[in-house]
């Protein structure tokens, strides 16, 4: 075994090592792992230990020729999502340690809870990102296509409760700069404060690096979807049962405001609902639909919005749908018959 920090996710029935250093593994259970190593038992209870009592801590093996060190990655409320684990001989100091990140994305809601950690290793400015009430599609890459991509996807279309997932992506930071993220998410049900039941997806993320006999890439549909990009034209990837955001194909739509309005039934000005029951009647049997809505607006009130949706396949029977939004024409804001795009509040 090296002289690595280990970083084991403790969501499951066994903890499993998701990362070697800064190197992504596959969930793989710490018995699997250390099968050979002889501290295993010390190393275990270590681990449970540090769960149960919420903190790192310091421990001797039995033949006082190893130094256990352990960290806790927790989540701001509260819930441990793994625990950072190194382990050599006493004479040898620790390596800097990769500063993992815990974050939620809520299943139902679309939405994203992150930390600052999580913020930093996924490129963005901690410094001006809230970690709070964040879009599920804000947690995404935008625009480019990486690797298990469409599996994440479908996690979030088609939980299961127990579905693990890992990958590393190369994406770009705040500043422009190409930084390479690998990650580890599972699915639970958790029972929240008035009773009800959620699928919450619990994660941790942390600075990778790409390994060296890695497959290239095949950036064939990055190159197809970029050569489909139109000017005012902009394109997402929704949820067709909550139509909730999962993805800009695109940069975001600049014209309204797509963040607060998370889901289609809050998007959506209440006299249109007959338009968005046209759309969906229409969808079923052809996989398309289009109509102008109106949407929430920057600002407050509300802005019309041209929405066509098409059905796109993830993987096997696990559809999203693209939808292609622009700014209306005089003509099909006249053909939609509103009377006043702003008659109704927020």
């Amino acid at each position: 075994m090296t002289h690595d920090w280990l970083l084991v996710e403790t969501l499951g029935s066994e903890p499993a090592v998701v990362a070697q250093g800064p190197r992504t593994k596959n969930v793989i259970p710490i018995s699997a792992f250390l099968r050979r190593n002889p501290h295993l038992m010390a190393i275990q209870s270590a681990i449970g230990e540090t769960v149960r009592g919420g903190d790192g801590l310091s421990s001797i093996t039995p033949k006082n020729d190893r130094v256990i060190r352990t960290e806790v990655v927790k989540m701001t409320d509260g819930l441990i999502h793994g625990v950072h684990l190194w382990i050599g001989p006493p004479d040898l100091e620790a390596p800097e340690r990769p500063i993992p990140g815990p974050l939620i994305w809520d299943l139902t809601s679309g939405i994203a809870t992150d930390t600052r950690e999580s913020l930093r290793n996924s490129g963005w400015d901690p410094e001006k990102t809230p970690t709070h009430g964040r879009a599920f599609a804000d947690d995404l890459p935008r625009r480019d296509l990486n690797p298990s991509e469409a599996k994440v996807l479908s996690m979030a279309i088609r939980p299961e409760v127990g579905t693990t997932f890992s990958s590393t992506w190369d994406i770009s930071d705040f500043n422009g700069e190409p930084i390479t993220i690998g990650f580890v998410s599972r699915v639970v049900q958790e029972t929240q404060d008035d009773g009800s039941e959620r699928l919450i997806c619990r994660a941790m993320n942390w600075r990778s690096v790409r390994e060296d006999g890695a497959a290239p890439h095949d950036h064939l549909a990055q190159r197809i979807l970029n050569s489909l990009s139109r000017p005012g034209v902009y394109r997402c990837l929704v949820d067709l049962q909550h139509w909730t955001l999962l993805k800009w194909l695109d940069d975001p739509a600049p014209f309204f405001d797509w963040r607060a309005s998370m889901t289609g039934d809050r998007a959506v000005h209440p006299a249109d609902r007959h338009q968005m029951t046209r759309m969906a009647k229409e969808f079923v049997p052809t996989g398309t639909a289009s109509g102008v809505l109106r949407m929430l607006a920057n600002g407050g009130g509300w802005a019309p919005v041209h929405v066509m949706v098409n059905r796109v396949e993830l993987d096997t029977d696990v559809y999203a749908g693209m939808a292609t939004l622009r700014v209306p024409t005089e003509a099909e804001i006249t053909a939609a018959g509103f009377d006043d795009v702003d008659d109704a509040p927020r």
